[in-house]
């Protein structure tokens, strides 16, 4: 895999889990907010790591 597709396989999922993060945050407790990130990150790594195969 060239470097700038391995570079695009991580700022896209970021950037996707920084405006899902923001859209589903909005009127939630720092816990929600919380177990949301983790959730999101969880899912993105799975992503990622399913596509690498």
């Amino acid at each position: 895999m060239p470097p700038d597709l391995l570079r695009l396989d991580i700022i896209v999922p970021v950037l996707m889990y920084c405006a899902l993060l923001w859209w589903v945050g909005r009127g939630l407790s720092w816990t929600a907010k919380l177990a949301t990130a983790v959730v999101t990150l969880v899912l993105i790594i799975c992503v990622v790591l399913v596509e690498r195969r």
